[in-house]
């Protein structure tokens, strides 16, 4: 059964079990395999090295070996079933709903991805690059749009994102889960590449291995009779939000909704969905983070309720995301960020201006700080100026 995030966004109750096993037999020592199961109900963390999101909510076991970054080896084709049908998507966006049938005869590359996922903004440009660079070779791609949070369900706000991402290839909004679960799939980002024949032979799950998978698509392709193709594999940098992630980052994604609210150092507790005054922590930590002025925490988000409210984190990484709305009907919220209580000038965020102001106009991820300074442990501080405002997530880069 899929959750139901409106009642509940995002209930979780996970637990993570791990076994090594090593067992001698005849003289030769055979190691027992990592195994590792995470529930989670519908909001799901990035984890990995590539930040790779995992959704166990839905009763997968996580498979053992996680995502590789880019490798030199051969890919490995094998069968890994046949396209499922994509009837269970709620709309379709640039096209008109797609099936198995209509698909034989294409190579076809299935991107799960949700906007306000930094990693799966992080594999766009690659997925976009794909998308136009094969088209006339026989490549369909189709970037199942299946949500993280509650606003990500809402057709208007998904077509929104579309236009503003540039994405003109077929999306459908796989709201009610029925075609990740026709997938048995399990992450944010996730590829699964099909013959023409309707077989899925390869599959990527997480950032990375973008050459890889671009072999595999010019080799299916190469087998379904497309000539003329470019010897080199893609070869760019994005830039903004969709950018590489930088290597020196100790900070973890995260939930500031109570169900997965993790180091919250304001004095007191979180209070669940109702009113509170919270005071800022004095000496937060490293990935510690507090609130200060009156919110309502709930599962998924939380709520400032006057004008005046404040979010710090300490943090250490290139980038500072957060996913964030605006008020319940709309209406535009000001902000300030500031870094070590100063205004960030040149390490200020695509979302914000180097004297750290900034408006929340829609529902999506929001790029608030990027260093050009030395990388270390700082203190992020972000000040709203209207009541309303949403505030969902950290996510680090």
């Amino acid at each position: 059964m899929i959750p139901n995030k409106t009642e509940d966004p995002i209930s979780v109750a996970y637990r993570i079990y791990r076994s090594l096993g090593i067992f001698a037999i005849l003289g030769t020592i055979v190691v027992g395999a990592l195994h590792l199961r995470l529930f989670k109900n519908s909001a799901f963390p990035h984890l990995g090295e590539a930040e790779q999101h995992f959704a166990g909510a839905l009763g997968f076991a996580l498979p053992t070996v996680l995502a590789a970054h880019a490798s030199n080896r051969r890919p490995i084709l094998s069968y890994e079933g046949s396209l499922p049908n994509l009837d269970g998507a709620t709309a379709w966006f640039n096209s008109a709903q797609l099936n198995p049938k209509s698909l034989r005869g294409k190579v076809v590359l299935v991107n799960f991805w949700t906007y306000s996922c930094i990693n799966s903004l992080r594999a766009l440009p690659y997925v976009k690059y794909w998308a136009a660079k094969y088209q006339s070779s026989g490549l369909v791609v189709i970037g199942v749009h299946t949500p993280e949070f509650s606003f990500e369900k809402e057709p208007g706000n998904v077509q929104a994102s579309l236009h503003d991402l540039n994405i003109t290839y077929p999306v459908p909004l796989d709201a009610d889960y029925r075609i990740w679960h026709a997938f048995d799939n399990e992450y944010w980002p996730a590829f699964y590449i099909i013959d023409a024949k309707g077989e899925i032979l390869y599959h990527q799950f997480g950032e990375g291995n973008y050459s890889e998978s671009e072999q595999v698509i010019r080799e299916l392709l190469r087998q379904n009779g497309a000539t003329n193709l470019d010897a080199d594999p893609v070869g760019f940098s994005a830039s903004g939000v969709e950018a590489p992630p930088n290597q020196d980052i100790a900070s973890p994604e995260t939930y500031i909704g109570y169900h997965l609210a993790e180091r919250f150092a304001s004095p007191g507790r979180l209070a669940h969905n109702s009113p509170k005054s919270y005071s800022p922590p004095a000496k937060p930590r490293l990935n510690q983070w507090g609130l200060s002025g009156t919110w309502i925490d709930g599962a998924e988000s939380a709520v400032l309720q006057l004008s005046i409210g404040t979010i710090v984190f300490r943090f250490h990484s290139r980038d500072l995301h957060m996913v964030l709305g605006p008020t319940k009907d709309g209406k535009p919220v000001r902000f300030r960020v500031k870094l070590d209580g100063v205004t960030p000038g040149v390490n200020c965020g695509s979302d914000s201006a180097p004297d750290g102001t900034g408006v929340v106009r829609e529902y999506r991820l929001y790029q608030l700080i990027r260093q050009k300074d030395q990388i270390a442990d700082r203190t992020f501080e972000i000040e709203f100026l209207d009541p309303g405002v949403q505030a969902f997530s950290f996510t680090f880069g």
